[in-house]
């Protein structure tokens, strides 16, 4: 979901991986913040906490990690008539609380485990690797991509703020969700739209932890404030909590309730489906290779590039038309989540508006719909 905050600073990004943020990113974003009371910590400014956020060298770590949704989405069924395989598994993480176990060993290592009440979901990523499993239906899905060269795997030595985007596989374990993966998106847009403070130091999964907030000096945003809890010893952040506005209660939270700093046992990485499994198998290409802007004048490329209005908070990305992946506007989970509007559809939430005309042309931003309408009017 959050790629919207960062859209202004890094605009080579379109759409198909803002809505993949969206519908699965936003939906498997595990957390609500559980900070206990005040701790007392030597004072730091704000920049000095973000410098430490920059610095953190924590690559491996075990923990929980919880998420309350209020969203103001409608309850999303995981089972029954119409509901397409894997879909509900997204969409339902829009809504309510959900605990999950996370594992990271490196850039390549990642386990994730959604504990339901009645079933566990798991994806697991090791090299070139990914499986997602659902032990409900006893299903999995089998990803296979190529792993990248020594000469393209980022060295995990010195600031974090130097590593290079993430090679193949598509996936990686910095996909994962954690509120590390989360802060992220926030803090690289920060601007002069954005107005950073430090706030009271606090306790979460017992360890003390700084807290800075970044406020949208905009009145056009939906988002009233992001604060992050940053460790105190090791600079990783433990927990962050959006508030939207006009909204008491957090819209979006996620923290850890418990975490080791030790790396967990490599066969945790190791996935085989259980007999009796149902098992799709899927390869993925090589992520393709980062080019300049097409100068004016150029033939177009087959791929649709975004255009961006608007400056931090207030940013609206759009994708022209034909945009629309329809394993998105097919899926009945995300249909149930969309209104009507003239000339197209539209999913709105106490953070994030969509905006999906009938040519198959996008918007979306952290505004409200109307913004979205007008800037579809003007194009």
């Amino acid at each position: 979901m959050w790629w919207l905050v960062a859209v202004a600073r890094t605009k080579q990004r379109w759409l198909p991986a803002v809505l993949i943020t969206l519908v699965v990113a936003m939906a498997v974003l595990f957390g609500s913040v559980q900070a206990s009371a005040t701790v007392s910590l030597p004072p730091r400014t704000a920049d000095e906490i973000l410098a430490m956020i920059a610095r953190t060298e924590v690559r491996a770590l075990s923990g929980t990690v919880e998420q309350t949704a209020e969203l103001g989405l409608p309850e999303v069924p995981a089972t029954g008539a119409g509901v397409a395989p894997g879909s509900a598994s997204a969409m339902e993480l829009l809504t309510g609380s959900h605990t999950a176990r996370v594992y990271l060993d490196g850039p390549f290592k990642a386990r994730l485990q959604l504990l339901d009440r009645l079933a566990e979901r798991d994806v697991v990523v090791n090299g070139g690797d990914a499986w997602f499993y659902n032990s409900a239906d006893n299903s999995a899905t089998h990803l296979t991509a190529p792993v990248p060269s020594s000469a393209e795997v980022p060295s995990f030595a010195g600031p974090r703020e130097s590593l290079p985007p993430t090679p193949s596989p598509d996936m990686s374990a910095r996909d994962v969700p954690t509120p590390e993966a989360m802060a992220s998106r926030f803090l690289a847009a920060i601007d002069d739209t954005t107005e950073v403070s430090v706030g009271e130091s606090s306790s979460v999964a017992g360890r003390s932890a700084y807290r800075v907030s970044l406020h949208p000096r905009s009145t056009e945003t939906l988002v009233d404030s992001v604060t992050i809890d940053v460790d105190s010893e090791t600079g990783l952040p433990l927990g962050v909590e959006v508030r939207a506005k006009g909204q008491s209660e957090p819209a979006y939270s996620l923290a850890f309730t418990e975490l080791h700093l030790s790396t967990p046992d490599a066969a945790l990485f190791e996935f085989a489906p259980p007999p009796g499994a149902t098992v799709m198998e899927k390869a993925l290409p090589a992520k393709p290779v980062p080019t300049m802007p097409t100068p004016e004048g150029s033939p177009a490329t087959s791929q649709p590039r975004p255009s961006v209005t608007g400056q931090g908070w207030d940013s609206i990305i759009a994708l022209p038309a034909g945009s629309a992946p329809p394993e998105l506007t097919s899926n009945p989970q995300f249909a149930q989540t969309m209104q009507p509007v003239p000339g197209g559809r539209a999913l709105t939430t106490s953070l994030v508006s969509v905006l999906i005309l009938d040519d198959g042309r996008i918007y979306a931003g952290l505004v409200p719909l109307e913004r979205l309408q007008s800037a579809a009017a003007a194009q």
